[in-house]
């Protein structure tokens, strides 16, 4: 058995959708589980017709004339997408009543597109001769919490997700399940959404608990790249990371999988491919414990645009205990996220999202110290083999003394699989191909 994801681009129209389906097709001897997100752009359909709830209007044209269209274009019907757009009018009609969208009903609301999603595939495998059944994540006891728009899975689903799938494992059933990923249910059997990630961890979850062969992720790339093939155009694929080196590259830009929905597959050492669906004979990369052969110096170079310095300096950090747990207090009240930090006896220098608020967090921190922040600053990071820090900086820091250019502050993460370097946002381009260039050709 393995699990496949296609995320919604990839069934974003009647075309992707008939190309996806065949790449099921070319697949089914191994088993697949198939775990598909909403029809591209539905999820900000819907919302948009949430916004126009509250303010008194019902509106779901945008959503109905993509999905009917798709369906009439794939040539099938699809009764239960029409029950589900009636479903959805009764809900919006109910928001433009009360004037207001919870967290509850947003869930609720943006379950109809994974909903659709997996009732549209379905009937297009069957109708073309695959065997394929649709299921809503809780058909096949996918449980959370109720922490709306944000909720996780209960360990509990490790054991119900076998009962139901165990016989299609088997063979004693052929219809290939088509589940929606992102959503579930919780033990009052109200609609939650994973959060951010939450289709890849919907597949990685089933995916550990069926004791799959591997987890396949669908792309538009050749799996995970040596960097940004947008800036450097010769990057090169990487067949192979282990899942701590894929969860940085998730946290410093890079698109591979969201690290939460890594947890499942790291529990039971299930690989996880990413593959490329406009080139399906290509093996992609694997992400997988440990490397099965030498660990590569550098496996890849990624890059966060638009973040904000922040120097904090202050004697009275020299030799005083409780000091740096003030500071960090300090951003848990205001709930802003680290990404890398430098440390030394009487200063810290730290960066944020420049997205964040950060009135708040400065005002307080400079009852206590002098804090400077700067913003249009890019977070470039090496995944490596930090046990070689030394000649991979060397390399690195003298590329780039040859191109003038100097790098403002360098961390290495606690990891040991990471090394983050900041600079001009002007300059991350440049820096990444010069890079690059360095450490790979």
């Amino acid at each position: 058995m393995i699990v496949m994801k296609f995320g919604g681009s990839s069934v974003a129209n009647a075309e992707r959708i008939k190309h996806v389906a065949s790449i099921i097709q070319a697949y089914k001897e191994k088993r697949p589980v198939v775990v598909l997100s909403a029809m591209g752009d539905t999820t900000d359909h819907l919302l948009e017709a949430a916004d126009m709830a509250v303010q008194g209007s019902v509106n779901i044209k945008k959503i109905e004339d993509l999905h009917f269209e798709t369906a009439k274009l794939l040539d099938i019907e699809v009764p239960a997408i029409k029950d589900l757009l009636d479903e959805l009018k009764t809900l919006l009609t109910g928001i433009s009543m009360l004037h207001e969208l919870t967290k509850r009903t947003r869930d609720y609301l943006v379950s109809f597109g994974e909903r659709m999603s997996v009732r549209m595939m379905s009937a297009y495998l069957t109708k073309h001769g695959t065997n394929a059944k649709f299921y809503d994540a809780w058909d096949i006891g996918m449980v959370s919490d109720s922490n709306y728009m944000s909720a996780e899975l209960l360990d509990e689903v490790w054991d119900n997700i076998p009962k139901h799938l165990n016989d299609y494992k088997i063979g004693k059933s052929n219809e290939i399940p088509i589940v929606t990923g992102f959503i579930a249910k919780d033990k009052k059997g109200i609609i939650t959404t994973l959060g951010r990630g939450g289709s890849d961890l919907s597949a990685t979850m089933i995916g550990a608990a069926m004791g799959a062969e591997e987890i396949q992720t669908w792309k538009d790339v050749d799996g995970i790249l040596t960097t940004d093939p947008r800036i450097v155009k010769e990057a090169k694929t990487v067949s192979e990371v282990t899942y701590e080196e894929a969860q940085e590259l998730a946290m410093f830009g890079s698109q591979v999988l969201h690290p939460r929905s890594m947890v499942p597959c790291r529990k039971t050492g299930t690989p996880v491919r990413v593959k490329n669906s406009y080139n399906i004979e290509s093996e992609g990369s694997v992400i997988v414990e440990k490397h099965s052969g030498v660990t590569p110096p550098v496996i890849a170079i990624t890059n966060v645009k638009d973040v904000t310095l922040i120097d904090i300096q202050s004697s009275r950090m020299l030799g005083a205990c409780g000091f740096l747990a003030h500071i960090f207090n300090q951003f848990l009240k205001w709930n802003v996220s680290i990404d890398v930090i430098a440390t030394s006896e009487v200063s810290v220098s730290l960066t944020v999202n420049t997205k964040a608020d950060l009135s708040g967090l400065l005002a307080d921190l400079g009852n206590v110290a002098e804090v400077k922040a700067t913003k249009d600053k890019a977070i470039v990071t090496l995944i490596c083999d930090a046990s070689h820090s030394s000649s991979i900086l060397a390399d690195a820091f003298e590329a780039l003394k040859k191109e003038s250019i100097n790098v403002q502050m360098i961390s290495q993460g606690a990891s040991k699989v990471n090394i983050s370097m900041l600079v001009e946002n002007s300059q991350v381009n440049e820096v990444v191909k010069i890079l690059h260039s360095a450490l790979f050709n």
